[in-house]
């Protein structure tokens, strides 16, 4: 659910809380908002300059007090163009320093969440916050924050110096003044909301884009290419929409801005020349020039100010969306103590329940023991609770009931790290990334040398396949391995699992997507790698789980039969053996 703009200017609280990530560079920020006051000051200096040069120097001809005045001007110039420079770049610094710890302080978060996170959220929208959000975030520092307190500052400066010189010319630019504050606020309001709806439109699209490009394959396949282009369409219209609403804000609220300065000025030349030539309230030509001057540079910052709350309410949104995810509790509880080290593999599953949903079990009293060193195999029919067993052992998931033991001790007792370290999982769907085949391999575990991924691939039979690949163990695959065919990413993800040395290894349909030639291989492997090792089989295909020490039967999360191949086929009406008949059409004789 996207977070409700609130229509205020600035959420106190979120703004405190991303303060506190400019703690740790307080000098700096604190460098800024002095550059920001001394850069307010001698922009305002300039102005009064000029009107001492031509009050006092040009109109009375003193041309080498003047070139004294213009020389100190040129100096206060050359002050200002230091301090401006300081104060944009530390802005922008501090800015980075402040999106660089908050945006790995997210991908820690992101890389902590547990799997039913992922399950309930769209990638392209996680994308967007680590990525788009956070960079947005940048410019509260670089282009908001300061620059409103610079302004804001330059401001009442010239306010200052106004009614010092002359009240009345003060009154004039002062009449106006309602006018632009009015609409800047008016505009303020209504680009909070059009900000917000920008962000949501954005997310939106990313979301839907990464999606179809991932699954490009199935838009092809099923001819869905002109369905996909109009559902794009109609997403990109809405991201249009919202982006021209905040095109229509700005183009009301400039003219405005830009008309009151005009008549602000027009307004001051005809009062003041009046007054000049009637040597009257002692309002002199050098006293107009530096009304001209004060005028823009109060009317400009008030525009500035308009266009910086638009990056800082942009910002602020990004904030909002940011902090969301950062505060969604949705760990696996870490508070094991026992460093899991090498396991031996004795796995016991103790009267376990578990659900995904509430009132909607997946696994119901499940209990099995398994030896180290054993090889079980689960079996039954799509949704019957295999692939959970699995989610559960790894602590993607936490049960709701029972109890998961690893040699005697509860998997809870145990730090995740070491925990996961220790159980190595190959799936049916296997994910590479676009790196080398050493990389994928290897997981970058500067542990794990070449020699030894070349030695364990020998081991299992696939050195072979890899040396004849352009590149061999350094052939970048691209991503999610696109150049590898199904049955050599399989191998390549077997061989990852081998090299990792688990305790306990789990075949999620590992061969269900290979050909013949690559699981004679990974049959192979499987013998290699689970020798002293316990494993776990998951399979449709029950040729590949017959020489199993131990089948075990799941129906509808509960287990229906325990036994090995020829004890369950021995069942005249057990569920295995009616699995078994349904995959061959010739009846095995049974002894």
């Amino acid at each position: 659910m996207r977070p409700k703009a609130s229509g205020s200017i600035l959420d106190t609280s979120l703004f405190k809380r991303l303060m506190r990530y400019t703690r740790p560079y307080k000098f700096t920020f604190l460098f800024v908002l002095t550059a920001a006051i001394l850069l307010s000051a001698f922009s305002t200096l300039n102005p009064y300059l000029l009107k001492i040069t031509v009050d006092d120097y040009i109109t009375l001809k003193d041309y080498e007090g003047m070139l004294v005045l213009i020389a100190m001007m040129g100096g206060v110039l050359l002050m200002e163009v230091i301090f401006q420079f300081s104060f944009i770049y530390y802005a922008n610094w501090l800015g980075q320093q402040v999106v660089y710890d908050l945006r790995t302080q997210l991908f820690k978060k992101l890389i902590g969440f547990r799997m039913a996170f992922f399950d309930k959220s769209a990638v392209g929208r996680l994308v967007t916050r680590a990525v788009n959000d956070i960079e947005t975030i940048a410019g509260i520092f670089s282009q908001g924050l300061f620059m409103i307190i610079a302004d804001l500052l330059k401001m009442i400066i010239v306010v200052v110096v106004m009614l010092s010189v002359s009240w009345k010319l003060s009154l004039i630019v002062f009449a106006v003044l309602p006018l632009i504050l009015f609409a800047t606020r008016k505009f303020q309001k209504a680009m909070k909301f059009a900000f917000d709806d920008v962000r949501t439109q954005v997310a939106n699209l990313n979301s839907f884009v990464q999606e179809r490009i991932s699954g490009m394959k199935i838009v092809q396949l099923f001819a869905r290419e002109q369905q996909e282009f109009r559902a794009f369409q109609a997403i990109n219209e809405r991201h249009k929409k919202a982006w021209l609403k905040t095109v229509w804000y700005n183009s009301i609220f400039f003219p405005i801005a830009e008309l009151s300065t005009s008549i602000t000025i027009g307004l001051l030349v005809w009062y003041g020349g009046l007054q000049v030539v009637a040597q009257a309230n002692g309002i002199t030509l050098g006293a107009i020039f530096l009304f001209i001057q004060l005028s823009q540079m109060l009317f400009r910052p008030l525009r500035q100010i308009a266009d910086k709350f638009n990056t800082l309410q942009m910002g602020m949104v990004a904030v909002q969306r940011v902090f969301g995810v950062m505060d969604t509790d949705s760990h696996i509880q870490d508070s094991g103590s026992i460093e899991a080290g090498q396991l031996k593999g004795t796995l016991q599953f103790q009267n376990v329940d578990f659900a995904y949903k509430a009132d909607e079990p997946v696994l119901k009293n499940i209990s099995f023991e398994v030896a180290p060193g054993d090889t079980v195999a689960i079996v039954g029919a799509t949704g019957a609770g295999k692939t959970t067993i699995i989610n559960l052992l790894g602590r993607f998931y936490d049960i709701q009931k029972g109890v998961i033991k690893i040699d005697d001790t509860d998997i809870k007792d145990f730090t995740l790290s070491s925990l996961r370290s220790n159980i190595a999982i190959v799936l049916q769907d296997v994910f590479l990334f676009a790196d080398s085949i050493y990389n994928n391999i290897t997981l970058w575990d500067s542990n794990i040398t070449e020699e030894m991924v070349v030695e364990a691939a020998k081991k299992i039979g696939v050195h072979d396949f890899i040396m004849n690949l352009p590149g061999q163990y350094h052939y970048n695959v691209k991503e999610r391995g696109a150049l590898l065919s199904g049955g050599q990413r399989q191998l390549i993800a077997f061989l990852r699992a081998y090299v990792s040395k688990p305790a306990l290894l789990v075949l999620d349909e590992a061969t269900s997507s290979v050909d013949t030639d690559a699981e004679r291989l990974i049959q192979n492997a499987t013998e290699q790698v689970t020798k002293d090792k316990t494993a776990i089989v998951i399979a449709h295909r029950l040729v590949t789980v017959q020489r199993a020490d131990k089948i075990i039967v799941l129906d509808k999360g509960n287990i229906v039969e325990i036994g090995t191949h020829k004890q369950l086929l021995r069942k005249k009406n057990g569920y295995y053996r009616k699995l078994y008949e349904v995959q061959f059409s010739k009846k095995e004789e049974i002894a």
